[in-house]
C-alpha cells in the first residue's frame, strides 16, 4: 500500500507542477488576453512535449503494476492508469477497466464492481456510446454504494444526461434537461467539500440565468485558492457566466486559461479550446480559429472522443473554407507583391545601370576637362614663356639699337675728323675696310647666342635628344651647357661652334627656327649667308635626326 500511496503522491505532484504554470487568478497578477493567447500558441506548439511527459508517467505506473504481486495493489494501479487515460486515450482507459474487472473475483469487494460499472459508463460516454452508457448505469446497485461512490455515480449521470440534452433536437430534450438538473441537485445535497459544492452551485446558477451570482460566488472561492484542479473548473464556469452576460472579452480570457491548463496536463478530451476557436473566428482571427480547431480535432481523434469530434466537425468545414480562402488571398497578394517587387527591382537595376553609365560619362568628361585644363595651363605657360621671350628680346634689341646708334655716331665722328684733317687716304682706307662690319656682326651673334641660351638654357640638350648618336653635340670633359660656356665640339661628325662662338652655325639656324623664324630666306638674311648655304645646313642636320620628317617641327616646340 505504501508503494501505491507513493505513486499517487508522485502523480499528484506532477499534476500540480504542470498546472502551476497557469497565471494564478488569486494572486492578482492577471495577464492580458494578448499574452494569454500567445502563451496558448506556445503551449500548442509544445503539445508533444507534454504528451511525452504523460507517457513517461504512464510507463512508471505500468511498471509498478507489472512488478507487484498483490491483486489489491494491481487494482489501484490500474485505477490510476484508467484515470490518466480517461481524457487522454479512451480505448486504453477501457482496457485497464477490463484488467480491473479481471481482478474482481480475487478481491471479493462488491463496491469495486459498482465502481467499475460507473467508470465504464464514464469512458463510454466520452467515446459517444450513449446507449451503452445507459446500460452500464442500470447495472449499478445504488443501495450498495457508499457516499463517495454514490457521488461519483451522480456526477456520471449528470454528465451523461447533459450530453444527451445538448445533442437532442426533439421534444424529449426538456426531459433530459430536467434529469441533468435533478442529478446536479443530488450532487449538491451529497457534497461535503465546500469547494466542490461551490463549483457545482456556480454551474447551477449559470444554468438558471444567475450569472452575476455565479461570478460573485466564484470570485470568493478564488481568493487564496491553491487547488489548481478546482481552479480550472472555476475558471471555465467564469467563462460561461461571462458568456451569458455577453462579455466576450472576459469569456475569451477565462477560456484561454482553461485551454492552457488542459493542454499542459496532456488532456485530449476538452471543450474550452473549441469554444475559444469559435470566438476567434467571430472576431476575425481566422488563423487562430483554424489552429485551435485543428488541434481539437487531432486530440479528439487520438483520444477516440467521438462527441468532441462531432462538435468540431460541425463547424470545422466553415472555418477550413474561410482559412483556405484567406491563405489563397494571401498567396495572391504575395504573388502580386513579388511581381511588383521584381518589376521595381528591374527598374532599379535599369536605373543603376543608367546612372553608372552616366557617371562613367561624367568621369570621362571630368578627365577630358582635366586634360583640357592641363593643356590650357601648358598653353598659358607657353604663352607666358613666349611673352617673356618677346619682352626680353624687345628690351635686348632696343638696347642693341641704342648701342648701334652710338657706334654709328662714333664712327661718323671718326670719319668726320679724318675728313677735316684732310686725311683723305686714311678716310678712303677706313671706308673701304670691312673690319668694322665683321666685328659688329660677330658681336651681334655673340649677343644673340647669349640671349638665346639665357632664354632656352636646355636647348642644346633637347636638340641632341632629337638627333642620332652621330649627330649629337658632345661637350668635352668639364664643359657644361650654359649661357656662359663656349661649346667646343672636336669629335668627328659632331656639330661644333667655331672659335669664339657660342653656337655653331647649324645650331644658330635651328635656334632661329625655335624662335619662329622658319623661312630660309629670312634666316639667310639674318646670318649673312646665301640661301643655298642655309638649305645645305638644314638638310645636313635633318639627315642625322631620329625623325627626319617631323624634326624641324619638333625643334620649333623645344
Amino acid at each position: 500500500m505504501n508503494q501505491i500511496n507513493n505513486m499517487k503522491n508522485t502523480i499528484y505532484s506532477l499534476f500540480l507542477l504542470l498546472l502551476s504554470i497557469l497565471p494564478a487568478h488569486a494572486s492578482g497578477d492577471k495577464p492580458t488576453i494578448k499574452s494569454l493567447l500567445k502563451e496558448l500558441d506556445r503551449t500548442i506548439a509544445m503539445k508533444a512535449d507534454f504528451h511525452k511527459q504523460r507517457e513517461h508517467e504512464i510507463d512508471s505506473i505500468r511498471k509498478l503494476a507489472h512488478a507487484t504481486p498483490s491483486p489489491e495493489e494491481k487494482y489501484h494501479l490500474y485505477s490510476s492508469l484508467y484515470g490518466i487515460y480517461l481524457h487522454y486515450q479512451a480505448d486504453s482507459a477501457l482496457h485497464y477497466l477490463e484488467k480491473r474487472k479481471a481482478l474482481l473475483p480475487s478481491l471479493q469487494n462488491p463496491q469495486y464492481e459498482n465502481d467499475l460499472w460507473i467508470a465504464r459508463a464514464e469512458v463510454l460516454g466520452i467515446m459517444g456510446l450513449y446507449n451503452e452508457v445507459a446500460a452500464q448505469l442500470e447495472q449499478v446497485r445504488r443501495d450498495q454504494l457508499d457516499n463517495q461512490t454514490l457521488l461519483y455515480y451522480y456526477y456520471t449521470c449528470r454528465t451523461y444526461y447533459g450530453w444527451i440534452a445538448d445533442y437532442t433536437r426533439t421534444d424529449e430534450r426538456h426531459k433530459y434537461i430536467e434529469k441533468t438538473n435533478a442529478y446536479r441537485d443530488s450532487i449538491l445535497s451529497l457534497t461535503t467539500n465546500q469547494l466542490d459544492h461551490s463549483v457545482v452551485l456556480a454551474d447551477k446558477m449559470i444554468v438558471e440565468g444567475q450569472a452575476d451570482k455565479a461570478i460573485e460566488l466564484i470570485d470568493k472561492e478564488l481568493e487564496g485558492l491553491d487547488n489548481q484542479e478546482s481552479l480550472v473548473y472555476l475558471l471555465y464556469n467564469l467563462s460561461q457566466a461571462y458568456a451569458q452576460k455577453g462579455d466576450t472579452e472576459k469569456q475569451i480570457y477565462y477560456l484561454a486559461q482553461t485551454a492552457i491548463a488542459d493542454l499542459k496536463t496532456a488532456k485530449r478530451e476538452y471543450i474550452s479550446l473549441q469554444k475559444l476557436a469559435l470566438l476567434m473566428f467571430e472576431k476575425g482571427d481566422i488563423e487562430r480559429a483554424y489552429k485551435y480547431l485543428s488541434c481539437s480535432m487531432e486530440d479528439a481523434v487520438a483520444c477516440n472522443a467521438r462527441l468532441r469530434s462531432v462538435e468540431v466537425t460541425e463547424f470545422f468545414p466553415i472555418v477550413d473554407k474561410v482559412y483556405k480562402l484567406k491563405i489563397e488571398k494571401e498567396k495572391q497578394i504575395s504573388r502580386t507583391l513579388l511581381i511588383s517587387v521584381s518589376f521595381l527591382s528591374f527598374l532599379l537595376l535599369v536605373t543603376i545601370i543608367y546612372l553608372y553609365r552616366q557617371m562613367k560619362k561624367l568621369s570621362l568628361m571630368r578627365k577630358a576637362v582635366s586634360a583640357s585644363n592641363e593643356q590650357l595651363q601648358e598653353i598659358n605657360k607657353e604663352l607666358s614663356q613666349a611673352s617673356k621671350i618677346k619682352e626680353e628680346y624687345i628690351a635686348l634689341y632696343l638696347n642693341q639699337c641704342v648701342i648701334y646708334l652710338d657706334k654709328l655716331d662714333t664712327y661718323r665722328r671718326s670719319l668726320a675728323k679724318l675728313a677735316m684733317a684732310s686725311k683723305l687716304d686714311d678716310l678712303f682706307k677706313t671706308i673701304k675696310s670691312e673690319q668694322f662690319i665683321r666685328d659688329e656682326r660677330k658681336n651681334f651673334y655673340n649677343e644673340f647666342d647669349k640671349s638665346f641660351l639665357k632664354l632656352f638654357p636646355h636647348f642644346i640638350k633637347s636638340f641632341n635628344d632629337l638627333m642620332t648618336e652621330e649627330g649629337k653635340l658632345s661637350p668635352k670633359s668639364g664643359d657644361i651647357f650654359s649661357q656662359r660656356n663656349i661649346l667646343k665640339m672636336t669629335e668627328e661628325g659632331k656639330l661644333s661652334p667655331k672659335s669664339g662662338e657660342i653656337l655653331s652655325t647649324e645650331l644658330r639656324i635651328f635656334a632661329l627656327i625655335r624662335l619662329g623664324i622658319n623661312d630660309s630666306s629670312n634666316i639667310a638674311h639674318f646670318l649673312g649667308y646665301s640661301l643655298a648655304t642655309v638649305y645645305s645646313y638644314r638638310s645636313k642636320v635633318r639627315s642625322k635626326a631620329l625623325d627626319k620628317e617631323k624634326f624641324e617641327e619638333q625643334v620649333a616646340s623645344l
